[in-house]
């Protein structure tokens, strides 16, 4: 089970931090981390750490976001900077542990004036 927190609505510019904390019979993680699906497009990988902790960034968000884990607690989390209306999504935690994935329900961000 994956329980997402955060979003809401943000001004251009600001800075929004998610965080998605895995429960239940997780023994190992392969992948982690967060997709996102504006409105009229399909889901999309926004940051995710991969096996051997290797993390992978949309385009849009390099250098503009950082993704973090507390392994002890199972979660992770997503910090985004600079946002803007393009950024506008409900947002997905993801994880895949042997061979099952696993979503969380959504939260939605909203990057308006």
């Amino acid at each position: 089970q994956l329980q997402a927190s955060g979003g809401g609505l943000v001004q251009p510019g600001g800075s929004q931090r998610l965080s998605c904390a895995a429960s239940g019979s997780i023994f190992s993680i392969d992948v982690m981390g967060w997709y996102h699906q504006a409105p009229g497009k399909q889901r999309e990988l926004v940051a995710v750490f991969t096996s051997g902790s290797v993390t992978k960034f949309a385009e849009s968000v390099k250098g503009r976001s950082t993704i973090s884990r507390d392994n002890a607690k199972l979660t992770v989390y997503l910090q985004i900077d600079s946002l803007q209306p393009e950024d506008t999504a409900v947002y997905y935690c993801n994880l895949r542990s042997m061979g099952v994935e696993y979503w969380g329900e959504g939260t939605l961000v909203t990057v308006s004036s």
